[in-house]
């Protein structure tokens, strides 16, 4: 319970015990019970969706309300990941200035678009999922994101000597991803047995899995590994491709 207590606080605004004395070995500890910070995230948004749609229906104010509510909840933690990885990647200068912009607080002009375009695209995609599987979608989506990103920070390198997101990547092992991949897939299994989601979840598991892989490769070829403000971007773009293929599943032009 420690242990999950530690990552909700740490990677949301949800503070339910004022935890003074963590270490790193706790933060470390606490990567494992990260798709149950996604399970608190997912329940809020689906309860939102569940509400907006019998309050207003399928409309564009629905969707930009739960576009907006994972920014809020998680105090735009990974937005700001996001936004620093997009200033240091899209400068197209070598390893070393990559990484010293990113770790720059400000947010540049790159960063800013990047959002801007990540945001209308995760927008279109809300708007596009069929209604009835909206709150399954979004219930779905930031526990995909937050499995699959144990993978990659037992999976692949960490590109600083120092700072918060190596002290996850040293306490990521096997056994890490394995205890967060099958609480994952219990979560899964028990919705669908109790007919609160369909099987698309285990299909987006799948394809969140293998697109976070693949840009996991891709920063890690061009960076040299991963890093915190990589981690907020691979759960920020994974609940993207979730959502999109949600809304290629279920949306006017489903499969």
């Amino acid at each position: 319970m420690r242990d999950f207590v530690t990552a909700l606080q740490f990677l949301t605004r949800i503070h339910v015990v004022d935890q003074k004395d963590l270490t790193i070995e706790d933060f470390g500890r606490s990567v494992k019970t990260f798709p149950l910070v996604g399970l608190v995230l997912g329940l809020i948004a689906a309860g939102a969706a569940w509400l907006l749609l019998r309050c207003f229906g399928p409309v564009p104010l629905t969707a930009a309300v739960l576009t907006i509510l994972p920014i809020v909840l998680t105090g735009g933690l990974h937005a700001d990941g996001f936004m620093d990885t997009m200033d240091g990647v899209l400068s197209c200068r070598d390893r070393a200035r990559m990484l010293e912009i990113m770790k720059d607080s400000r947010v540049g002009s790159m960063g800013v678009a990047a959002f801007v375009c990540l945001m209308l695209l995760d927008f279109g995609a809300v708007w596009t999922i069929a209604p009835a599987f909206l709150p399954e979608a979004v219930l779905a989506a930031p526990i995909v994101a937050r499995t699959a990103v144990v993978a990659s920070v037992a999976g692949f390198p960490y590109a600083r000597n120092a700072g918060m997101g190596k002290e996850f990547a040293e306490y990521a092992t096997g056994r890490t991803v394995a205890f967060a991949f099958g609480t994952t897939l219990l979560l899964f299994v028990a919705g669908l047995l109790s007919g609160a989601t369909s099987v698309l979840p285990f299909s987006a598991l799948a394809i969140g899995f293998a697109a976070q892989f693949a840009l996991a490769r891709y920063y890690t070829r061009i960076l040299g590994g991963l890093t915190g403000d990589v981690y907020g971007t691979l759960i920020t773009l994974t609940e993207t491709a979730t959502l999109l293929a949600y809304a290629v599943f279920t949306g006017p032009l489903a499969l």
